[in-house]
């Protein structure tokens, strides 16, 4: 793109940018948020493209004083990593918050679907979760221990294995964004199935309230950063399709990095889950209690960081904003 269009294109969103800057009165949380991130991306494309030019340099000053007032009392002594948990994949989530509700929406209506589907079809479940499965959970069922499936492997071992396998799981949902958000759309559509087909497969045993309290210990930070992963893909696949004022390669490469990042914010959660489910979940004995206060603070934290936390910050620095002017 040619400088001078880059300028026609943007100068007016970068105007009101300065006007909101110099006037308090005009600052709105989601107005100041969306344009700063909008202001990053294209100081970022016109660092790569006119790395000399006066655009770049007026782009930098203005960045520089986002940054300046909202800064300005505050002591940054912070490392890049305490940097990355602390700011940047919060505002990555913020920036992504339409593609987070999609991601949940599109889980949730595939959930519905494996539910209903295994409903009215009892064969529905053998043909997603297999017979071996089925037949081992029956046999279970049959011994009085109907989760027995979690004590198969040594604790260290199921740990690895189902750990490395969710990332696996979470990287493949990114990847498929490539093919626009159909792509990562049909990987939360097979796992939201897959899910409602297994978890209706215990209610018609009549094992709903045991299954769930044992199933999701590790399944609200599993499912949770599958839901995420899925939501990292659409922000590729969006930025393949929706350009806005970039060119597509540029627009392609501020996606794929946003959305990897969202995808190495699901690794701890992946992380943790697999120690519940090979440590924790075992233990099918252990009292109610104990297992709805994980499940209970397990989505109390996904909610928090990746959905309260990062409308607090961007309010934060809003109000920082307003203050300093």
């Amino acid at each position: 793109m040619k400088e001078v269009v880059f300028l026609d294109n943007n100068a007016n969103r970068w105007k009101t940018f300065e006007e909101m800057l110099n006037s308090p009165k005009k600052m709105e949380s989601d107005n100041i948020a969306d344009l700063y991130i909008q202001l990053t991306d294209d100081l970022s494309y016109a660092q790569t493209y006119y790395p000399e030019s006066e655009t770049t340099i007026y782009l930098n000053q203005l960045s520089a004083r986002v940054h300046q007032h909202i800064y300005k009392n505050k002591k940054m002594k912070t490392g890049r990593l305490k940097t990355f948990w602390t700011r940047e994949l919060p505002l990555i989530m913020y920036d992504a918050r339409k593609q987070l509700l999609y991601a949940f929406l599109i889980f949730v209506v595939s959930m519905l679907i494996g539910i209903i589907s295994a409903k009215n079809d009892l064969n529905f479940v053998r043909i997603i979760m297999g017979d071996n499965y089925v037949n081992m959970t029956l046999d279970n069922i049959k011994k009085g221990d109907p989760l027995a499936v979690y004590k198969q492997s040594g604790e260290t071992l199921m740990f690895l294995q189902i750990t490395i396998n969710n990332v696996k799981v979470a990287f493949i949902a990114f990847l498929f964004g490539i093919f626009t958000a159909f792509g990562t759309g049909f990987m939360l559509f097979k796992n939201g199935v897959m899910l409602g087909s297994f978890q209706y497969f215990f209610v018609q045993h009549d094992l709903f309230w045991e299954s769930t309290r044992v199933i999701w210990i590790h399944g609200a930070l599993e499912i949770s950063a599958i839901i995420l992963a899925g939501c990292a893909g659409m922000v590729m696949g969006n930025s393949l399709i929706f350009t806005k004022t970039l060119p597509r390669k540029t627009s392609l490469n501020i996606g794929v990095k946003k959305g990897l990042k969202i995808v190495v914010g699901t690794v701890p959660l992946f992380i943790v889950a697999g120690f519940l489910e090979g440590f924790v979940t075992r233990h099918t004995e252990m009292p109610i209690i104990i297992s709805w206060i994980i499940i209970l603070l397990s989505f109390a934290f996904i909610i928090w960081y990746f959905i309260l936390y990062p409308y607090q910050l961007i309010k934060a620095d809003q109000k920082l904003l307003t203050t300093e002017n």
